[in-house]
């Protein structure tokens, strides 16, 4: 079976990132009407300007064109993550605690699929959020396999 295009890019994407000191947050590639996006998302403790965008996006594209590994036409985009940062990896979550977070599970805990608010705690085995119900405080603890998606959560005061 061949690798995805997304296993490849991270894979030559990784040793760029690491000379700059930068992190790979997301690699997507995806159709939208008849244009191919190969999306490349970085992030680092101090953020992302578009200058590191420009020079990550120069050699990652200098490794693709050796490569070769999409035989069709697509637009390159490298990126900041945004303020809504998806979590996909363990230490997305570790770095995580204290923050606002919008967690969706592949099903119900205590009857509910998806929940905002503090991620309180990561275990590596458990999520735990403390979020608002009306005027109670509750806590969901919430089996790290069992999460679909979850990103950081902009809240307004």
């Amino acid at each position: 079976m061949s690798k995805k295009v997304t296993d490849i890019v991270e894979e030559l994407v990784t040793p760029i990132l690491e000379e700059l000191e930068l992190e790979l947050v997301d690699v997507e590639y995806v159709k939208e009407g008849k244009d191919w996006f190969l999306r490349v998302y970085i992030d680092s403790n101090n953020g992302i300007d578009i200058e590191q965008c420009g020079i990550v996006s120069e050699k990652l594209s200098e490794k693709l064109d050796e490569l070769d590994p999409i035989s069709h036409l697509y637009f390159l985009e490298v990126s900041s993550p945004g303020a809504e940062r998806p979590l996909k990896r363990a230490k997305d979550f570790e770095k995580s605690i204290g923050k606002q977070v919008f967690v969706k599970t592949y099903e119900p805990i205590d009857g509910e699929k998806q929940f905002e608010g503090e991620l309180t705690n990561f275990d590596g085995e458990t999520v735990t959020i403390t979020y608002m119900v009306k005027a109670r405080k509750k806590v969901a603890t919430i089996p790290y396999e069992k999460v679909a998606s979850a990103r950081l959560a902009v809240t307004f005061n």
